[in-house]
C-alpha cells in the first residue's frame, strides 16, 4: 500500500466525521477532527474516557498553529526548533476547536507534527486531528501495532496501514505548559 493512497483513505474517513487508527511521530494514535464535537465524542467512547480529561491535537505547521493559538509566546516558538524529540505545548487560548477536546481551563495541548506522513494528511485535511494514545483508558499506551488492544482496532472506523511492521522503541512527547506570560511547567518529560 502506498502512503498517497493511505493518506486519501483517511481524509475520507477525517471528512465525514469518522476515526482513523494512525501512526505518528510518538506512538500509534487514534484520531479525528479536532473540529468536529461528534467525532471527538467517538474518541471518548473507543478509549472508556472520561470527557472530562483533554485530549492533544496534532498541527503540521506554524501557519495553523496560529490560526488556532491565540497569543502565542514567542519561547514557544524557541522550544519547537530546539526540541530534539517530539513535544506537545498547551497554551491558554485557543479558538476553533471543538469544546470537548479543551481541557477544564479552556486550555488545549498541541504539537507541531514532525512525521512527514502526519504532516500531509493534517495538511491535506486543513484541519488539526486529535491525537491520543491508542488504548484503552488507563491502560499502558502501546509501543507499537501489534500491542494496541483488538477492542481498539475494533471501534475504529479506518485502520491506517502504514508503519505497522515497525517495531522500533516508541515514547509519548514531552508535554510543558505554557502561559501568556512565558512560564513554563513541565508536565510530562
Amino acid at each position: 500500500m502506498n502512503t498517497e493512497s493511505e493518506i486519501q483513505k483517511a481524509l475520507e474517513v477525517l471528512r465525514k466525521g469518522g476515526t482513523i487508527l494512525y501512526p505518528t511521530d510518538t506512538i500509534w494514535g487514534i484520531g479525528c477532527d479536532a473540529t468536529n464535537p461528534e467525532a471527538v465524542k467517538k474518541i471518548f467512547e473507543i478509549k472508556q474516557r472520561e470527557e472530562s480529561k483533554s485530549l492533544i491535537v496534532l498541527m503540521c505547521n506554524d501557519n495553523m498553529m496560529m490560526k488556532h493559538v491565540r497569543d502565542i509566546p514567542e519561547v514557544a516558538w524557541e522550544l519547537i526548533e530546539a526540541s530534539d524529540k517530539p513535544l506537545t505545548i498547551i497554551y491558554d487560548k485557543t479558538h476553533g476547536i471543538a469544546s470537548n477536546v479543551l481541557a477544564t481551563d479552556g486550555s488545549l495541548a498541541v504539537r507541531i507534527c514532525k512525521d512527514d506522513f502526519c504532516n500531509k494528511l493534517i495538511y491535506k485535511f486543513g484541519r488539526p486531528i486529535v491525537s491520543t494514545s491508542a488504548n484503552i483508558s488507563g491502560e499502558n499506551s502501546p509501543l507499537n501495532f501489534y500491542e494496541i488492544d483488538d477492542r481498539i482496532k475494533e471501534k475504529v472506523d479506518h485502520i491506517v496501514n502504514h508503519r505497522q511492521e515497525e517495531y522500533g522503541l516508541s515514547a509519548p512527547s514531552s508535554i510543558i505548559k505554557l502561559s501568556e506570560s512565558g512560564e513554563i511547567k513541565i508536565v510530562r518529560k
